[in-house]
């Protein structure tokens, strides 16, 4: 979706455009989703809020599992990695970074509650399996309370 037409999409709707979730993971997809999200916020003078999830494996039986540590650092990491990665240095003023712990579906449903915007990329991984969208892309496109945009990887534009 260009950003002209989405412009025209928001703004045909009356928006008064505040702020603008991110799903943020280091994806390719995730990385165009937040770039895409400065792009409007740009021109809607909104917030955006970058949103990276994390959450230690399930435990089965009540088991521990060795090795458990650094998870919140490395989601931290991955988080902080991509922000760079997508505005260098140079971290808009209106972008906030936040780091959640839990399910991105339902975390970022959540989120969408107090949103004028949602955006996140699509996973895909090559010839048929890029055609299909992410479970966390499906389940925001299904339940979030606000608009969805899902931004295509720029390899994945044209597929």
């Amino acid at each position: 979706m260009h950003i002209s037409l989405a412009l025209e999409t928001l703004m045909g709707h009356g928006s008064n455009m505040n702020k603008i979730i991110v799903g943020v993971d280091g994806s390719e997809a995730s990385l165009e989703a937040l770039r895409r999200a400065n792009d409007l916020a740009g021109a809607l003078n909104a917030q955006v809020e970058a949103i990276g999830c994390w959450d230690y494996p399930r435990m089965y039986d009540g088991y521990m599992i060795a090795g458990l540590e650094g998870f919140q650092e490395g989601a931290e990491k991955v988080l902080n990695d991509a922000v760079k990665n997508v505005f260098g240095s140079d971290a808009p003023g209106n972008l906030k970074v936040s780091l959640l712990r839990g399910d991105p579906r339902s975390l970022l449903i959540k989120a969408s509650e107090n949103a004028d915007l949602l955006v996140v990329g699509r996973r895909g991984h090559g010839s048929f399996t890029g055609m299909l969208i992410g479970s966390v892309s499906s389940s925001c496109i299904a339940h979030a309370k606000c608009p969805v945009l899902v931004a295509h990887a720029p390899e994945d534009v044209g597929v």
